[in-house]
């Protein structure tokens, strides 16, 4: 896009749920209050649907914010000044808009970028709002479905089984049948030790690894063709996951595009799903945070002569080493740290120019938003943040593979796409 494209608004409201829901005020984990301070911010879009109406779309808005009551609260603090999500049913953002565009001008070569969040996803007014929604409608007569939750809330497991729900009631099924495992909201199975104690060294979450400064970046986005996937992995231990391999292959390719030192320590950052790894395991459907950061230290050497099996490996056993202990400990040193208030002032996105960050949407159901318009044909973040942050996520057709966003300095971008294609 280069020039901003004009979007005008149609209708801005709250909805509220439709029925009486909970008035509480929410606990919140440690992984909730040590979130990121914002609204993760999404766009679907559906090329060309039969017809849209609106009045449904807000009615089932209204609906499934009933089972998921905590998306029509407002971010407070309880009696000890203590982050919480006042549940009182105030509703979600909802608008409607129009833009002089079209699908293919935005989306025939996606890229996330700031104004695709200015023109798609409403800004948080009040920002203790925890959800927000937009459509807009395109010239060609496509539609745009921009979504915001705040991460205090919830993590991306969360935000997909409300969008599943939702789209469910939209297409007409009820309740029951649109949400068959209702979300659990109950944070207290995450709640630290008496006394807390971090058994282990957790520098995921120290500001000592994340002091580079501000850089220039541009947003990239790299296909996996299913060819080039079955080559990655190939290259690796028989069993390999999709995201061992690509990430693997990411780590490489920002190494030598970058030209680390190849004596020098490169640091892959990790974000784990805890569910199923506590004792007992929180329920699938939870709809708190429930991930963790984890960090991989190697030498570059290493990840360059290394084979990319060697690579995977590294990625797969520090996974493996998440345990109910493990995550038990994260828990205890996010209070910890938190209480000295230092964890606040780590600034998170600004990773040095060594490292990586890599998000996967890999097996979560980031298509099933079907509201009776057929499934999006893209889903992706609106914008990045911080350069050297990557999410890997698939495509609408899991025989297409999978796509990378990528943020990175601009002066690394051509030998990083030589890499990426060449090896």
């Amino acid at each position: 896009m280069k020039e901003e494209k004009v979007v005008a608004v149609v209708e801005s409201l709250l909805v509220a749920p439709s029925e009486e829901t909970p008035r509480l005020g929410l606990w919140l984990s440690n992984f909730d209050v040590t979130a990121a301070m914002t609204h993760t911010a999404l766009v679907y879009y559906y090329p060309a649907p039969a017809t849209v109406s609106t009045d449904r779309l807000r009615a089932a808005l209204a609906k499934a914010l009933v089972p998921f009551y905590p998306l029509a609260g407002r971010l407070g603090v309880d009696e000890g000044e203590r982050l919480q999500i006042d549940c009182h049913g105030e509703g979600a953002l909802y608008v409607v808009a129009t833009a002089d565009c079209t699908g293919e001008d935005l989306f025939g070569n996606y890229v996330p970028s700031p104004q695709v969040r200015r023109m798609f996803v409403p800004i948080a007014d009040p920002p203790s709002l925890m959800s927000m929604f937009q459509v807009t409608f395109l010239k060609c007569g496509g539609v745009v479905l921009g979504t915001a939750i705040h991460h205090v809330l919830m993590d991306g497991i969360g935000a997909f089984h409300f969008i599943q729900t939702w789209s469910g009631l939209a297409r007409g099924l009820d309740v029951s049948q649109a949400c068959p495992s209702p979300p659990f909201h109950d944070r207290t199975l995450l709640r630290g030790r008496s006394p807390p104690h971090a058994d282990f060294h957790h520098p995921a979450y120290s500001s000592a690894y994340l002091d580079g400064p501000p850089r220039p970046c541009v947003t990239l986005v790299y296909s996996v063709p299913p060819k080039l996937l079955a080559d990655l992995k190939s290259r690796c231990a028989p069993g390999v996951s999709t995201y061992g391999a690509v990430t693997a292959h990411l780590w490489r390719c920002m190494c030598v595009a970058r030209g680390l030192a190849p004596a020098s320590d490169t640091r892959l950052r990790l974000t784990v799903n805890v569910r199923h790894r506590l004792r007992p395991p929180v329920p699938r459907h939870f709809t708190g945070n429930a991930i963790l950061r984890d960090l991989v230290t190697v030498k570059v050497a290493d990840v360059l002569a290394q084979p990319l099996g060697y690579v995977a490996d590294t990625i797969r056993e520090a996974l493996e080493d998440v345990d109910d202990a493990y995550v038990r400990s994260v828990i205890d040193y996010l209070g910890i740290e938190s209480e000295k208030g230092s964890l606040q002032k780590v600034p998170w996105q600004l990773l040095p120019e060594s490292d990586l960050w890599v998000t996967a949407w890999l097996g979560m159901p980031v298509y099933d938003a079907d509201f009776g318009w057929g499934a999006p044909r893209l889903v992706a973040p609106a914008q990045m943040f911080g350069t050297g942050m990557a999410y890997v996520t698939q495509r609408a057709r899991r025989d297409e593979g999978v796509v990378v966003f990528l943020a990175l300095e601009p002066q690394y971008v051509q030998c990083f796409e030589d890499v990426f294609y060449s090896e």
